[in-house]
């Protein structure tokens, strides 16, 4: 999904706070409007303004997995998780923006795709070992 406005405003001050300390002119408005949007591939907090536009049933999907990966550096990586050593079809709560523009590769500039998301929520005690801050919505 896209990222909030905050985000691409604090990624757009960096890189125009890096041109002027070479020295160049800066319009403030260029960075802001060429800045890559990676996106945000999790929804943790569904009360944030930048979220409610895309809540509603219209926008709700499912996505399939068979595992997931939580980062964890003392663990050395990527930790997987599965419902079973099988690694059996599950879905995660998502939302989905069909078309949404924005640059996210400067060479490409300005494109228009289908965006989508996952909703987490509190870990379970198997995942908060590893992440406890969240884990997705199964």
């Amino acid at each position: 999904m896209p990222s909030s406005k905050k985000a691409l405003l604090d990624a757009a001050t960096k890189s125009a706070d890096k041109l002027r300390a070479k020295n160049k002119p800066v319009d403030f408005d260029m960075p802001l409007r060429i800045e890559p949007d990676s996106g945000t591939p999790n929804v943790r907090n569904t009360s944030s303004s930048h979220w409610k536009r895309w809540l509603d049933i219209p926008n709700r999907c499912l996505v399939p997995f068979t595992s997931f990966s939580e980062f964890n550096r003392d663990a050395g990586g990527d930790v997987w998780f599965a419902f079973g050593e099988d690694r059996p079809t599950a879905f995660f709560a998502g939302i989905w923006c069909p078309q949404w523009t924005s640059v996210r590769k400067v060479k490409k500039g300005e494109a228009t795709a289908e965006r989508f998301a996952f909703l987490t929520t509190d870990p379970n005690a198997k995942v908060a070992l590893i992440d406890p801050k969240a884990m997705p919505v199964t």
